[in-house]
């Protein structure tokens, strides 16, 4: 039963996800109900190849499951048109991960407006909700540059502001901070959980990083397939 107090974000219900390989079944998740709720913040830890970014692919729509649900916002994604799935996504989730992704024909500016360009707002309307994200994210001087022109820490916080752009419910990262020296990935870090208390985004991370995972409000650990609370 839901917390009416603290409304479900996402969650999952007998989560499955079983590969083929080689005339094998090779099954990762197993069986895995989660809730995440509206402002909380959850890392997922696990040994490398446990199926970390497996359940994060499931719990965004990238990947269907073999069975089981994930609702989004109350709705059945498996349910759901691609097309459908898709609006959802833009809707009410944003993606970080350990690359990140930006366009490098594009400047910050253009990279952090395209999901609202992709949601149909006006140009000017998306590059000023652009340029007070990335102003929120230290990079207010940086609009114009490239992402060639950025340094690793900025075009992460880039991305970050390019997943909080759309006011999502929920963002999903997957070793956001991977790629980063331990300054960097230590003020990435210290970003998420502002724009968590400051805007109420419910933030899950993947990592391998004890560290940052404790500072989250929970930690789960993946581990054959199925998760637990840590101790």
């Amino acid at each position: 039963m839901n917390d009416a107090s603290k409304p479900s974000v996402l969650r999952c219900h007998d989560l499955y996800k079983t590969y083929h390989d080689t005339g094998a079944d090779v099954p990762v998740i197993k069986g895995i109900n989660l809730e995440i709720n509206r402002g909380e913040q959850l890392a997922i830890i696990g040994a490398s190849g446990s199926g970390k970014s497996t359940l994060l692919h499931l719990l965004g729509g990238l990947d269907n499951p073999t069975s089981g649900e994930v609702y989004l916002n109350g709705k059945n994604v498996n349910a759901l048109s691609a097309g459908d799935c898709g609006k959802l996504r833009n809707q009410y989730l944003g993606f970080v991960y350990q690359f990140h992704h930006l366009l490098p024909e594009f400047t910050a500016l253009e990279n952090v407006a395209m999901p609202l360009l992709v949601k149909g707002l006006p140009t000017q309307e998306a590059k000023q909700c652009a340029e007070v994200m990335l102003s929120n994210t230290g990079l207010q001087d940086r609009l114009a540059h490239k992402p060639a022109e950025l340094s690793g820490g900025e075009r992460q916080r880039a991305a970050i502001a390019r997943a909080l752009v759309t006011s999502p419910a929920c963002v999903l990262a997957d070793e956001p901070t991977g790629n980063l020296d331990s300054r960097n990935a230590a003020q990435v870090l210290e970003l998420f959980l502002e724009l968590n208390q400051s805007l109420g985004t419910a933030f899950v991370v993947v990592t391998h990083d004890q560290q940052i995972a404790s500072r989250t409000q929970k930690v789960l650990r993946l581990e054959d397939g199925v998760l637990s609370v840590t101790a």
